[in-house]
């Protein structure tokens, strides 16, 4: 018998069933009609990420940024590659710290661009630094 993953729209956030075996095949959310997979980040908000995180089968990749910081404006390209590179296998998502200062102490953010890696609703890794599309693909699968 085949598989289904849960996996959370990034446009409207309802939770979807997707048989493992058809990820690849541009999966569409069943309420909004749109595809679950973009090849981009998601936006995240303190609203959506618990959500995303705990309801998602797959893991998801947070990108913690500001829009000040420099290093984090210049990974931005190279996490969005890596979001080509990585998905259906793997949601990414961004945390605008500025934005969402709470979620960003609740999460013990302490420097700029950090990366968090949540499987099964937790975090299993952490990095912080500014990063290339192939490093953050070859962290990414070291950990996982």
């Amino acid at each position: 018998m085949e598989e289904n993953l849960h996996i959370v729209c990034p446009h409207c956030t309802a939770v979807n069933r997707v048989p493992q075996a058809r990820l690849r095949e541009h999966p569409v959310c069943g309420k909004c009609g749109q595809a679950l997979f973009t090849g981009h980040p998601v936006t995240l908000t303190d609203a959506s990420f618990e959500k995303m995180i705990a309801r998602n089968d797959i893991p998801v990749l947070v990108d913690f940024w500001a829009p000040w910081c420099a290093p984090c404006r210049m990974m931005a390209p190279q996490f969005e590659q890596a979001a080509a590179d990585l998905e259906p296998l793997l949601r990414l998502a961004k945390v605008d710290t500025e934005a969402e200062q709470m979620l960003a102490s609740r999460h013990g953010i302490r420097s700029i661009p950090t990366l968090a890696l949540f499987k099964d609703g937790r975090e299993i890794a952490r990095q912080a630094g500014a990063m290339g599309a192939a490093d953050i693909v070859r962290w990414v699968r070291s950990k996982l």
